[in-house]
Order: C-alpha cells, then structure tokens, then sequence
C-alpha cells in the first residue's frame, strides 16, 4: 500500500521526560517473587504487597489532562452475517472504533434517511450514466444512499477505502450490485489515482473538452476531520489549473461532506477573518456551493457517526473537535483559470510567504517574497502602468482579491531575479504526478 503522499519525509521526534523514576528497593520484587504463595485472588497476599511503599522521592507538579469517559467496547463481537444492510446506529461501536491513526478523523453519515438527502441533491434528477469515485467512504451508509437512486443516473461506483473495519461492510456491496467496485485503497494516496489509470476503471470513461463540463465523471468524499483532509480538498483543486488528476478528464464536479468551519475558510471574502490561502486557491479554481440547507444536518449527533465528544474531556480545540456541525457542497471547476498552466508553484510560493503578514499592507510586506522583491512595487503601481491597472499597495494581504492576487503573481513571474527553486508548495509530489 502506498503511502501518504504528504507523508515522505522521515520522521523525528524529541522526547523529554517530565518525571523522576521513583526508587524502589531491588529486594522488594525479589522477595514477593520466592515468598508469596502461587495463588491468585488471596487477600492478604494482595494486601502486603500494597503496603510496601516506595522511597519519598519529589514531586513535579503536573496539569492533569482531562480524560473523556468511555463505554466500554466489547471484544470479539462476530460480523453480521448479512452486511448488505447496516446494522443499527446504536450498535456501530462494536463493528467500528473511534479511536486510533486509522479511526480518530473519521466522521460518516450514519442516519440513512440523511445519507439518501445527501446523496440526492450529489447526484440529482437529471444525471445520466455517472461514474462515481468515492474516497473516505466509512462504512458506507451514503454509498447504499447512491445505489438506491434511480439506476439511469450511476453507471459505476469506485469505492476506496483501506480500513479493515469498514471493508467488511462494503466488500459485500459489489457482491450484490454489479456496478461497485469496492477497492482497498487509500483516497489520501496519489498513487491510488494512478492504479485507478492502469488498472483501467476508468477506461470507459469519456473526455470531455474543457470549455464543457464533464457530466459523466463526479468525486465524491466524506472529508476527514483532521488537517489531512483540509490538504486533501487544497491539492485536489490545484489540480484543476493544470488539468492533472481526474481533471484530465475534464471539468468534473467535486462533492464533499465536510466540517463548516473547513467550508468558511473556503467562501470567506476579503473582508473576512477566515481568509487565507485556500480561500484564494478555492475562489481562485471553482465556484461552489451547498447541495442542502446545512441545518438540515443539525444537531450532529442525529446524522453521524461517532458521537460529538464532550467539551469537558477534550482538550482539541471547537473546530477540531468532534460534533461541529457539517454541509454537503458541490465544486465545478471554472473554466477559464486565473491559474495560468505551469505557475501553481509560483502561487503557491507568494501565498505562503506573504500570507504570514495578512495584516500588513502590500507595500510593506511584497519585499519579503526574495531579497531585492520591492522592486515589484514599480510593476504594479509604477508610473508606466495604466491607472486601471494599479494595484492597491495599502491592501492588506488577507484583503486582498484573487485579481489582485494574480497581478502580484504575474509580476513576480516578470521580476528576471526571481528565486528558481521554489521550495513551498502544497501541491501533489511532482515525482508522483501523473
């Protein structure tokens, strides 16, 4: 299984104790090893070797961590037989943990009746012969939701997951229905889209030229909670620029559930806090929107699973933390891109690096894109440049729009001392584009 295609480097990590071993005499095991009888449960036995106490040693005080109260899985629960069907909502934990790397990120629709609003207003009335790829399906309560919809509108559905916990409840699902295709596979992976290519499931499916849009390819994924999801949803539409991944295709449409807080960082305007880098490269690629009233997937816990995690015992922060609320939106590609093909890394680089002074107006802070980069200032309000066409130096970067964010791109790319190495991007690894 490939990995993560963020996840290249090597890690390293640096570990500190924060306490001091207490001294215990070595005798004491030894003696309670040859002196105690070979029997288990005696009270005495249990009470002696309790009262044998440590040397004082002293304490370093310490902020306990608030610990949420959980009820307790039961082990070895045997599979369902029938797993055509999911089993009851409130029976889920014994089939899928909560937590764990694999587990902890994961939110899926576990209301049906929600899973086929969502799935309906994904793939509407009027839809014909679509191929679906779904990623991070969980255990597959909107995948059932897409294969009841009328037949005429999905031709196929790809499912990738790689966890075993939820592959037992949708390998059963390609028995049942010929049109899926249950793939274990990661959906974070690049190289998962890559086999999708060489092992030819997509091989039926038609390009379309890009002043149209794709009506008979459409991704759709529940997003991860965690900031891997967050770079998911950002590397997928910088593909649409350079027409790379399922783009190759195509303008193809993007559906996701996600938290709102990750869909206020997209839609925020200028004027917004929220604004930020994947505002602009969002607002920059596509225009989006949401599918259903949002509050028709409130409150939290009557729509998905796990459960919204108590306040009191968690240390993660509101936006991070289980039970936000979540919206089902709808991403088409544009089709004439402010993203010019082969200058993603050049946005990329004047993103991260100026958006790190979102407060400070342009003029002051353009000279920190490179060593000698003030000199920008003349290419975008210098006196040769027509009036139309100045930019307003005393914008603050985080106000600033995706024209003005383009003319400071297009600028840097004309600037002959412009770095070549870009090192900061958030792009798929270029040794893993297709």
């Amino acid at each position: 299984m490939s990995f993560p295609l963020l996840l290249r480097r090597s890690f390293s990590t640096s570990i500190r104790c924060s306490y001091r071993t207490r001294n215990i005499p070595e005798n004491i095991v030894a003696e309670a090893l040859t002196t105690q009888p070979a029997r288990r449960g005696r009270f005495e036995d249990i009470q002696s070797i309790k009262n044998i106490k440590p040397e004082a040693e002293p304490q370093i005080a310490s902020t306990p961590k608030a610990v949420g109260k959980r009820k307790p899985r039961k082990a070895n629960i045997p599979l369902p037989v029938n797993r055509i069907n999911l089993p009851p909502r409130s029976t889920w934990r014994n089939y899928f943990p909560t937590s764990g790397m694999a587990f902890k990120s994961r939110i899926s629709i576990a209301n049906p009746e929600t899973a086929a609003l969502v799935a309906d207003s994904f793939v509407p009335s009027g839809s014909r012969d679509k191929v679906i790829v779904e990623a991070y399906p969980g255990p597959g309560a909107l995948t059932r939701a897409l294969m009841q919809l009328p037949k005429e509108r999905i031709r196929k559905i790809i499912v990738l997951e790689d966890v075993e916990h939820y592959l037992n409840f949708l390998n059963p699902l390609q028995e049942a229905d010929p049109r899926v295709q249950v793939l274990p596979m990661n959906g974070f992976s690049w190289d998962t889209y890559h086999q999708l290519d060489v092992q030819g499931f997509l091989d039926d499916v038609e390009n379309i030229p890009w002043n149209q849009s794709n009506p008979y390819l459409h991704f759709i994924s529940h997003l991860p909670m965690d900031v891997l999801g967050e770079q998911l949803l950002a590397q997928l539409l910088r593909c649409a620029p350079e027409q790379s991944w399922l783009f190759k295709y195509g303008r193809i449409s993007m559906s996701y559930l996600m938290h709102d807080w990750v869909w206020d960082r997209i839609s925020a305007s200028p004027e917004h806090q929220a604004r930020c880098k994947l505002s602009v490269i969002a607002q920059a690629v596509s225009e989006f929107n949401h599918t259903i009233d949002p509050q028709l997937l409130v409150p939290y816990n009557s729509h998905f699973y796990p459960d919204a995690t108590n306040p009191a015992y968690s240390l993660k922060t509101e936006n991070r933390r289980r039970g936000t609320p979540f919206i089902a939106g709808t991403f088409r590609p544009l089709e004439h891109q402010i993203i010019q093909p082969g200058m993603l890394d050049k946005w990329d680089y004047c993103l991260r690096k100026l958006f790190v002074l979102k407060s400070t107006p342009l003029k002051d802070a353009v000279g920190h894109l490179a060593p000698g980069s003030d000199a920008l200032k003349s290419y975008l309000a210098g006196d040769d440049v027509p009036p139309n066409q100045r930019t307003d130096m005393m914008k603050s970067i985080r106000k600033m729009s995706v024209e003005d964010w383009a003319a400071v791109v297009g600028a840097f790319d004309r600037w002959p001392f412009a770095p070549e190495e870009l090192l900061i991007t958030d792009s798929f690894s270029r040794d893993d584009r297709i």
